[in-house]
């Protein structure tokens, strides 16, 4: 499909003649615009979601597909003690308490209900073991046994089809329909072959894209990343942002996103951050530490990029590396050739590049019970051979957007609520506060999941459809 013009808002009395109309559109066909339509089949809505590509998957199948969720029926068979309100406060804490507390609390609430519904429609949920992300207090990450995003869109694409959602594929939104009232009357979405086409609509739901994809509004809203490797989707083009500002409509947290210090190169790949959290530690090419590696992957891509030559080395061992293997995204990895091996220390100074005795003296603080300059406690030493893999830091996708009340309906400037517009996931804020380090692993997922069952609620409830329970 070729790259039309930017998207545009059309003012008009109506759609053009013949327009055919459903209850709802959605835009979107990821892990948001999915549950959403999931969510609306059950409560008895027509609607249709409108997705870009040849088929659904977004953001979310280049992500790891960990949604963190508390008290869901899961997490209590495990006897795992947890509460939304433990949920709530670690979103908080993480985004030093620039994100806005109902909406946090209100995608954390709507979470729990969403999965617990997956589930019992045979989606094969799994409590992510073995390890916590920085800023989780208990294990609450929900994920599909295969631990990959690609799985998880791909069965929730599944589901969603089975249950009566129409997904059309292939059509590219570039037209947003308003009247004089500010009432979204439908869209027009490009075909392959270049044709308009037109859907009326009583709700429209925004679960498009953020802007990590769109070079020019990095640069304008994320200077720091403008140079940083884009390892999200191409499709995060900033959509709603333009359609936002030609309807003069609130944005907040435009200059939040989610980076990650951790993606290896040149093979293109996503290493986690599982070997950190237990003992593994990043080097720069002179062998040294920079800081606290444990505060957060997001936050940890711009101390990586400001490294000389914009990259680091991820550093571990035997016990980390039987960790490692257990992630897809590693082994393709390895596959490819991104996992070196040292025998010893100077083996590690001579792959790296380094003096050998700056990194001696790096390793050496990477001991039990040592609290080193950063901050960081080790409870380990690290033992040869060693390994390393060479990364760099990158912008996965962005976490500011249109800004939206606790019920995901879109706000005007003045505050006020649109008449008949959502958006939750990408094209919405999210709940990271400001900047990268506001962002605690999993809220990517958290605002897609949550945002598309809460939209979904509110939508059917207006529409006078059954109850979502």
């Amino acid at each position: 499909m070729s790259e039309p013009s930017l998207p545009r808002v059309v003012r008009a009395e109506g759609m053009p003649a013949g327009t055919p109309e459903l209850a709802v559109v959605i835009v979107g066909a990821g892990a948001c615009g999915l549950t959403s339509g999931i969510a609306l089949r059950h409560a008895g809505v027509d609607c249709v979601i409108l997705e870009r590509d040849a088929r659904a998957t977004g953001s979310t199948a280049l992500s790891s597909g960990f949604i963190p969720a508390a008290e869901t029926r899961l997490q209590k068979s495990l006897g795992i003690e947890d509460s939304q309100e433990m949920l709530v406060e670690d979103v908080m804490n993480k985004a030093h308490g620039l994100a806005p507390k109902s909406l946090v609390r209100a995608y954390v609430e709507a979470a729990t209900e969403a999965i617990d519904f997956l589930q019992a429609q045979g989606l094969p949920f799994e409590i992510v073991d073995g390890f916590l992300y920085p800023g989780h207090r208990v294990r609450r990450m929900h994920s599909m046994p295969e631990k990959t995003g690609e799985t998880f869109i791909t069965r929730l694409e599944q589901l969603a089809l089975s249950q009566g959602v129409d997904i059309l594929l292939e059509a590219l939104v570039r037209e947003l329909w308003v009247d004089a009232d500010q009432r979204v009357l439908g869209v027009g979405y490009l075909r392959p072959d270049g044709r308009m086409e037109y859907l009326a609509c009583r709700q429209l739901m925004l679960a498009c894209n953020g802007f990590g994809g769109n070079a020019a509004l990095v640069r304008e809203l994320l200077p720091e990343m403008a140079q940083a490797t884009f390892a999200g989707h191409q499709g995060n083009d900033g959509t709603a942002i333009s359609w936002a500002r030609q309807l003069d409509l609130r944005m907040a947290d435009l200059d939040a996103y989610q980076g990650h210090g951790s993606w290896v190169t040149p093979q293109g790949a996503l290493m986690t951050w599982a070997f950190i959290m237990e003992g593994g530690v990043q080097v720069n090419v002179q062998g040294r530490r920079f800081n606290d590696e444990t505060g957060g992957y997001s936050e940890a891509a711009v101390h990586v990029l400001a490294q000389p030559g914009s990259v680091a080395w991820n550093v571990f061992d035997a016990p980390l590396l039987e960790l490692l293997r257990g992630f897809p995204d590693f082994r393709d990895a390895e596959a490819a050739g991104a996992l070196r091996t040292a025998s010893d220390g100077a083996a590690l100074a001579a792959l790296i590049g380094c003096d050998v005795s700056v990194l001696q003296s790096t390793l050496s603080e990477i001991r039990p019970r040592h609290t080193d300059r950063f901050g960081r406690s080790f409870s380990r030493s690290l033992q040869a051979p060693y390994y390393a893999v060479k990364v760099t830091g990158a912008l996965f996708h962005t976490q500011g957007g249109l800004d939206i009340d606790d019920r995901c309906r879109v706000l005007r400037a003045d505050g006020q609520a649109m008449l008949n517009l959502y958006a939750a996931g990408g094209a919405a804020r999210g709940v990271s506060g400001r900047g990268a380090d506001g962002y605690l692993a999993g809220n990517g997922l958290l605002s897609a999941v949550g945002g598309g069952w809460l939209a979904a609620r509110d939508m059917a409830a207006r529409l006078g459809a059954d109850r979502l329970d």
